[in-house]
């Protein structure tokens, strides 16, 4: 058996052709439907570096302590490729990791096209939550938008013909092997090759700008990525548009390597896993990009095809961090993982993400069970809703329901302490704040909205 990991970048559940009429992703869509789709997948942290420390490791960002995007993965502590290398097993990534330096061991044999954090430090604004520095160039959203070339599709097609290049290799054949290929699309700027946004009517997607829920949580974050604001009816649509044309260019690069992939004769031993990081809300409640926990944000696409592994949808809660025991599983790599193995789901579980990062001043976690989800905010009121009656999020049980909040709040704590978790992040973010000179010398380190793709 082989595993072969594919993750992109900002998609949302909803933004694949089975999940929504009119999006044109057909090669994952073929994925999903002879393979098994978890519906209610989650992701560690709705912001990059925390997620992807998550993925890396098999653990929460709490265990983790890789808060923030300012506090990026170093190898240490070890993950699902440490452990797959040490089991003599081939193992590569391809693509970008976003992790400290191309310096660090992260149990890779082989790294191909990788993006890191920039200058090694990341977003280093995230870590003063306490005093919180305005965010610079929000209008960037609403203004690099439409038809055009970035140095991300680039990117992304370096990838996609490395990927294919070490799949044809003979020696892919010799031994059990395990392969992360890692898109940068549909992640902004919102700018699409022009065949791909061809293929959307931007004026289908335009609207009004929609209200931002009153929570002081989510109000705070919105204050902060105050991307909204920018935007017009007409170039909300546009917008739309580009984005699900860079879904269906990063279709066509995930369709590419299946393809090599079954020409290299691999096809039928091979685990397929197919993932986003974090999801993208795309103005939805008057709000972009990720960080909140609304589904849009946090609730990602979760595909698994390959040998006995049968056609169908798991509707229970799932984690990113259950990708670790499932590529050791699959390859008969032992190890003490927190999460599941996919190819044997739990049905009865709760799942965490975790948001720790830039424009809020208290740590946010959600807990997702049943059809519940609650989000609680370190010395905020929480909010509760039921997804089964409620799936766009738009009516809080917090208060109406104190039985279902007591129940959540019981299984919150049966799994962390938030308020102790809270003060755990703000200590380490005190000291990484004073390793990179203080607050003053964080505050003049210059702003950047997302990370070059020629970053090392």
């Amino acid at each position: 058996m082989n595993v072969l990991t594919l993750m992109v970048d900002e998609m949302s559940w909803w933004a694949l052709g089975h999940m929504r009429d009119g999006v044109q992703t057909p090669n994952i869509d073929r994925l999903a439907a002879r393979g098994m789709r978890f519906d209610a997948a989650y992701t560690p942290s709705p912001i990059c570096v925390p997620a992807r420390a998550s993925v890396a490791t098999g653990v929460y960002v709490h265990q983790t302590r890789n808060w923030s995007s300012a506090e990026p993965y170093d190898g240490q502590m070890r993950g699902w490729a440490h452990a797959v290398r040490d089991a003599g097993h081939d193992v590569v990534s391809i693509g970008k990791l976003h992790y400290r330096r191309q310096e660090d061991d992260y149990g890779f044999q082989e790294t191909l096209e990788p993006i890191h954090v920039l200058n090694g430090q990341g977003w280093v604004q995230a870590l003063l939550r306490d005093q919180i520095v305005p965010f610079e160039g929000t209008d960037d959203m609403a203004r690099e938008i439409g038809p055009g070339r970035t140095d991300y599709h680039d990117f992304d097609r370096r990838v996609t013909r490395a990927a294919c290049d070490w799949l044809s290799r003979p020696e892919r054949r010799a031994k059990p092997w395990a392969a992360f290929v890692s898109w940068l699309a549909p992640h902004f700027p919102l700018v699409a090759p022009p065949a791909d946004y061809a293929l959307y009517d931007a004026k289908a997607f335009e609207s009004e700008a929609e209200p931002v829920p009153g929570h002081p949580g989510v109000a705070e974050l919105e204050d902060y990525f105050d991307h909204d604001r920018y935007f017009t009816p007409e170039t909300r649509g546009i917008a739309r548009a580009s984005y699900f044309g860079l879904c269906t260019f990063v279709d066509r690069q995930v369709g590419k390597v299946l393809d090599a992939l079954d020409a290299a004769g691999l096809t039928e031993n091979t685990l397929i896993l197919f993932t986003s990081d974090h999801g993208e809300m795309l103005g939805e409640k008057g709000l972009w990009t990720k960080s909140v926990m609304y589904d849009s944000s946090v609730r990602v696409p979760l595909i698994m095809a390959g040998p006995d592994v049968e056609p169908v949808s798991w509707n229970a809660p799932v984690s990113l961090i259950d990708l670790a025991p499932t590529i050791c599983g699959a390859l008969g790599v032992n190890g003490d993982w927190p999460g599941v193995d996919l190819r044997t789901p739990d049905a009865d579980r709760a799942v965490l993400s975790e948001y720790h990062d830039g424009g809020c001043t208290g740590g946010i976690t959600m807990l997702r069970w049943d059809s519940y989800k609650l989000v609680y905010y370190a010395g905020r009121a929480p909010q509760l809703f039921d997804l089964a009656a409620d799936p766009e999020e738009l009516t809080d049980l917090s208060i109406s329901h104190p039985i279902l909040l007591a129940d959540g709040m019981g299984r919150l704590r049966a799994l962390i302490d938030p308020e102790v978790i809270n003060d755990q992040c703000f200590a380490d973010q005190a000291k990484r704040i004073a390793a990179l000179g203080g607050a003053d010398a964080v505050r003049a380190i210059p702003q950047f909205g997302f990370t070059p793709a020629n970053s090392r």
